[in-house]
C-alpha cells in the first residue's frame, strides 16, 4: 500500500471491500461514504496513510456476518434500492443519522442526505426507508 492512496482505493482494490462505490473521487456523491473513528466520511477524500491504525468501517461491517442492519433491510423493504451504486453510501449516512437523531423529522433526513447523490429514484423511498428504519418497523421477515 502506497500512503497516498485513497481509503476508497485501498477497500476496493487491496482489501476487497467493493461496498463502498467509486463515482466521483471528489466527495461530492457520497457512494464511498464510510466510517472513519465513528464519523462518517467520503473515503475518496481520505489518504490511505490517514486511516493506518484507525477504525474503518463500510457498509459490509454495519451488521454481523451474513446479516443485514436494520436500515439495510429498511432500504430493501421499501424498495428504496434501484441500481444499487449509491445505496451502500445512503445506508451508512442513514446508519449514522439515526444514530445520532433516533427519531428524525423530514427536514433532518434530507439534511443528512444531502451528501448521496441518487441518479435513479425521486428519493421518495429513500426518505421512506428512513422513516421505516426510525420508526422500528423494520422485521427480519418485513414490516411490521
Amino acid at each position: 500500500m502506497w500512503p497516498g492512496e485513497s481509503l476508497l482505493y485501498v477497500l476496493r482494490e487491496r482489501l476487497g471491500l467493493a461496498g463502498s462505490k467509486n463515482a466521483c473521487e471528489q466527495g461530492e456523491c457520497g457512494s464511498c461514504t464510510v466510517y472513519l473513528d465513528g464519523t462518517a466520511v467520503c473515503a475518496c477524500l481520505v489518504a490511505a496513510g490517514q486511516a493506518a491504525g484507525r477504525d474503518v468501517r463500510t457498509v459490509e461491517g454495519l451488521a454481523p456476518e451474513g446479516e443485514l442492519d436494520p436500515v439495510q433491510r429498511a432500504f430493501l423493504q421499501a424498495g428504496a434500492v434501484q441500481c444499487g451504486f449509491c445505496t451502500p453510501g445512503l445506508i451508512v449516512s442513514v446508519h449514522d443519522l439515526l444514530a445520532r437523531v433516533p427519531k428524525p423529522t423530514d427536514p433532518q433526513i434530507r439534511e443528512a442526505l444531502a451528501g448521496n447523490l441518487c441518479r435513479c429514484t425521486g428519493y421518495e423511498k429513500i426518505m421512506d426507508a428512513v422513516r421505516l428504519a426510525a420508526a422500528g418497523g423494520v422485521t427480519e421477515t418485513g414490516i411490521r
